[in-house]
Formats: C-alpha cells, sequence, structure tokens
C-alpha cells in the first residue's frame, strides 16, 4: 500500500515522503481500515516536528483523524493508531473507539466532525457551560478548530464573535455565521469587541491559538466569564497572570479532549450521538476548504502548518464518497 511516512523530525515538506509499505497488521483489540478520508489537523505538523506530546517511533504514518470502512463495510470516524495514521490507504485504530460516521455528510466532512467538533462540544458545553444569549468569542474563527466552535456556539444560541487574521478569513467566518468579525491584520482588537459588546466583554472566550490571542482574552472576557484554552498554535504558551483573573472574577479553564477517552468514554459517544443529531438537521456542517488526493498530503500538512488554510483539508482516497 501506499503510505506517507516520516523518518526525521522536521517541516512536514521536507520530512514526509510516500513509499510503497506492507499493510499494518493490527494488534489486540485493534482494527485495520481502508481509509477513505483523512482530516489534515494542526497536531499532524507538531508531530512531524517532534512537538507533540505524543511521540511515535520513527518511522510514522501521521494522520490522526480518518473517516475509514471496516472490513464489513460500515463507514467509521476514527483516530488512527500510530504510528499507523491516516496518510495511507489503511490505518490502525481501536476497535472499541469507532464510532459510526453520519449518513448526512460525505467521507471529507465526517472525518472532519471528530477532532474539532468533539473538542468544540466538550470546550463550550461540559467545560465553560456556554448558555442561550450568551457571547461567545472565538479566535482563529476561520480554521478548523475555530469553525467548528463558531457553529455549535450559533447552534448554542450564542452570540458569536469571530477573530481572524486578513480579509479572506473574514469573509469566510460571516459565511459560518458570526455575528460580529474582527480583522486582526487591520483592527484593533481588543476595541473592535469592547464596542460590540458595550464594554462588557464576552462570557465565554474560546483559545486555540495562545500567546497574543490570550492576552487579548484576559482584557476582553466579561464579569465571570470563562476563558477555554484548547492549544497553542501561534507557538506560544501564554503565563496567566492569576491576580488578574481574581480581581476581575473570571475563571481559565484547560481542555484536553483526548483525555476524554480514558477517562469518560461514554461522555465521548454521547457527544458524538449530539453532534450526529445536530449534523442531521443541519446545525452544523464542517468546513472542507479543500480535498487533496494522497499524493499531496505533504503540501497540506504544510499548507496548515503555516496557518494557510481555512476550515479543514481533507485527504481524499480514490473511489471515497
Amino acid at each position: 500500500m501506499q503510505a506517507w511516512q516520516v523518518h526525521e523530525n522536521g517541516e512536514p515538506s521536507e520530512v514526509m515522503r510516500l513509499a510503497e509499505v506492507e499493510p499494518p497488521i493490527p494488534g489486540d483489540g485493534q482494527v485495520r481500515l481502508r481509509v477513505r478520508a483523512a482530516n489534515v489537523n494542526f497536531p499532524d505538523a507538531l508531530l512531524c516536528r517532534g512537538q507533540y506530546q505524543v511521540r511515535p517511533p520513527l518511522p510514522f504514518t501521521p494522520g490522526v483523524e480518518i473517516c475509514g470502512e471496516t472490513e464489513d463495510g460500515r463507514r467509521v470516524i476514527a483516530n488512527p493508531a500510530l504510528p499507523y495514521g491516516g496518510f495511507a490507504e489503511y490505518a490502525l485504530a481501536d476497535a472499541r473507539a469507532l464510532l459510526p460516521a453520519p449518513d448526512s455528510l460525505d467521507d471529507a466532512e465526517a472525518a472532519a466532525l471528530h477532532i474539532g467538533y468533539q473538542t468544540g462540544w466538550f470546550g463550550l458545553h461540559r467545560r465553560a457551560r456556554l448558555e442561550a444569549g450568551e457571547t461567545l468569542l472565538v479566535h482563529a474563527a476561520a480554521g478548523g478548530v475555530g469553525s467548528a466552535a463558531v457553529q455549535l456556539g450559533k447552534a448554542a444560541g450564542a452570540t458569536v464573535i469571530g477573530v481572524v487574521g486578513g480579509a479572506k478569513k473574514a469573509a469566510v467566518a460571516r459565511e459560518l455565521g458570526c455575528d460580529v468579525v474582527v480583522d486582526r491584520s487591520s483592527e484593533d482588537v481588543i476595541a473592535a469587541v469592547k464596542e460590540a459588546t458595550g464594554g462588557r466583554g464576552a462570557d465565554v472566550i474560546y483559545d486555540p491559538v495562545g500567546g497574543e490571542a490570550y492576552a487579548q482574552s484576559a482584557k476582553l472576557v466579561a464579569f465571570e466569564g470563562r476563558i477555554v484554552v484548547v492549544g497553542f498554535a501561534s507557538g506560544t504558551v501564554p503565563s496567566p497572570a492569576l491576580n488578574h483573573a481574581l480581581v476581575k472574577n473570571y475563571s481559565i479553564m484547560g481542555l484536553h479532549w483526548g483525555l476524554y477517552n480514558t477517562k469518560n468514554p461514554k461522555l465521548v459517544l454521547r457527544c458524538h450521538e449530539e453532534l450526529t443529531d445536530l449534523a442531521a438537521r443541519g446545525a452544523i456542517k464542517p468546513l472542507v476548504s479543500e480535498r487533496v488526493p494522497l499524493g499531496e498530503a505533504a503540501a497540506a500538512v504544510q499548507k496548515v502548518a503555516d496557518g494557510r488554510s481555512t476550515g479543514r483539508i481533507a485527504v481524499v482516497m480514490e473511489g471515497a464518497a
């Protein structure tokens, strides 16, 4: 089979190599899946660079989120078991963690429903307890993680403010349903959000960026607001001033979605059921901006790593829906 492999750490476009390899053999509790579509995530770039919290042995195949097909023909969503990731014709996955792919979504959309939307659901509902009528601010609102949070926020009845970088991404954020869009490349984010909220700020802030975005969040969070930290795409991990959280009366919440797979897997299934229902009703629909063949996977991962993508890029196999 064909599979992309990483033999040494570095930038995805430099270290990912397409090779002809033997199909992986399932271990105990694992199944082999024919990959129909693999979604490109920022962690794929971190894996290539050797900067992710999980470091699979070299060589490995990246690709942490797929829509695949079981031997009996079922379409499923899975997180491949590294080192046999999704940028290949076949991948391995934990048999107990397979989720049914929603009939309302094609393969690329189904692959993109998993990590970003589960993270958004847990962050907004399980951690921040977002309520209808509240104001939600989403950093990087046109990206894969941010676009999912925007849709979930709108589905929950929140007023959504999207912060983006550039006119193209601003247009995408508006199409996603953001009530207010702030272009950080041409606007003062703090002034624009304060104006939009009458000086009150946002009840919930969803931050997959870190760095300067977090510094803005601390200035924009409302009384009794909640900042949900889900990642550091900027490359800078902020150091929160806890005295500021105390005097302003807000909460800082971390979210590592992957922990729920071991700490509370039943909640992951419940979340998937709710996401499937929302997708069937048309309340959410993964924004797949590009569909590329397997041969272009390395370029796609690099594009995401460089922050040049909107929504999700999916690697789609020949014959996929």
